[in-house]
């Protein structure tokens, strides 16, 4: 299905959501639009995950779907999902022009809960504010890209969270440090000290360890390292899917499948499971020389995570800022501008000769 346009009820202009407010808002005459509170069993069903194996064998190709235009972007790929009455827009990745003419109909997994935004655009648009005040050598793009008009664009973006129980056995050794006496001279005066060694043996055993909530970015479009690090999310704040939360914001589409996104899961899984290894090994050194996961009662849901995001283009790179729209977390990309490194760079040779000059 299209998005859906929300008429406001007082002017009959179009509604977008109000951040942090719970509620359609309308740019014109102000009006605010309740969104209906969701019923306690529609919670329930939309925090409830899925069944990974089942779904995998059984239901995919049955499963709750949503068609809306899609369009790919030229230049980065990263697929967005735009409004029916939208005809052009940019990018939000990388700042390439898109036509809604080249969008195609997407058939994609219906999210089973969405994160509304909680920090509303003026509050990113500071931090982003603050952020550039902070950047010595900025080239002049990057405050122009602050200044343009839409340079800060709400995005809901893809991810996958896993559940899972896991029992995993290794072999490996543990470590424990002892000391020994030794003598030795030092100026010619004999004396004596601790060193250490380390004793070695050999142990196996078995770890049991249970997993919530993995969380897992389904997009490829942004830097994975800046996905992480706008973490954590509150994913006690998920409500119900409904496209009220998406009115005037931007969707991508995933491009991680589901089980893609669970051996991505398994990686962040590994180094828990390693911690709780080490730590039942004991002693004061710990190596693992094998350890097989197992992977037992695996479940999954598929959320939408606010990002408010800017992109621009500078020396025919795309460069990205990120505030998480939950928490305001920030993460940025910048370059470096070669022109005011070097006037920077012979201020201060200039300062030094001065300086020189002087004291002769």
């Amino acid at each position: 299905m299209s998005t859906r346009f929300y008429p406001c009820t007082a002017c009959g202009a179009k509604l977008t959501y109000a951040p942090g407010q719970h509620m359609l808002s309308c740019p014109y005459c102000g009006a605010n639009n309740p969104i209906p509170e969701a019923l306690p069993e529609q919670t329930t069903d939309a925090l409830a995950e899925l069944d990974y194996a089942a779904f995998l064998d059984q239901a995919a190709g049955d499963e709750p779907a949503i068609e809306r235009q899609t369009v790919q972007c030229p230049g980065c790929g990263a697929a967005s999902q735009l409004a029916e009455n939208i005809a052009a827009d940019r990018c939000p990745f990388c700042a390439i022009p898109l036509i809604a003419s080249n969008a195609y109909d997407g058939r994609t997994l219906r999210p089973k809960a969405v994160a509304p935004f909680d920090i509303s655009e003026q509050v990113a648009r500071q931090k982003f504010r603050d952020w550039i005040h902070g950047l010595w050598f900025a080239p002049n793009a990057l405050k122009d890209a602050f200044r343009a008009a839409g340079g800060l664009k709400g995005m809901y973006l893809p991810y996958w969270t896993y559940d899972s129980e896991t029992h995993t056995p290794y072999h490996g050794e543990r470590g424990d440090h002892y000391y020994v006496g030794e003598s030795y001279v030092e100026n010619g005066v004999s004396k004596t000290r601790q060193v250490r060694h380390t004793r070695w043996s050999s142990v196996s055993g078995e770890v049991d360890v249970s997993f919530d909530d993995v969380i897992v970015p389904a997009s490829q479009s942004l830097p994975r390292d800046y996905l992480e690090n706008l973490e954590p999310w509150h994913l006690k704040s998920l409500q119900p899917y409904r496209e009220d939360y998406l009115a005037g914001f931007t969707v991508e589409a995933y491009q991680i499948g589901l089980k893609a996104g669970f051996d991505n899961a398994c990686g962040r899984m590994e180094s828990v499971i390693r911690n709780a290894i080490c730590s039942e090994i004991g002693g004061n050194e710990q190596r693992i020389n094998s350890m097989t996961p197992e992977y037992r009662d695996i479940r999954f849901k598929h959320i939408l995570l606010p990002v408010w995001l800017s992109s621009y283009q500078y020396s025919g790179k795309a460069w990205r800022f990120l505030v998480n729209g939950q928490t305001g977390e920030v993460q940025g990309e910048r370059p470096w501008s070669a022109w005011k490194i070097a006037f920077a760079v012979l201020g201060v040779l200039l300062v030094l000769i001065l300086f020189n000059y002087l004291r002769q």
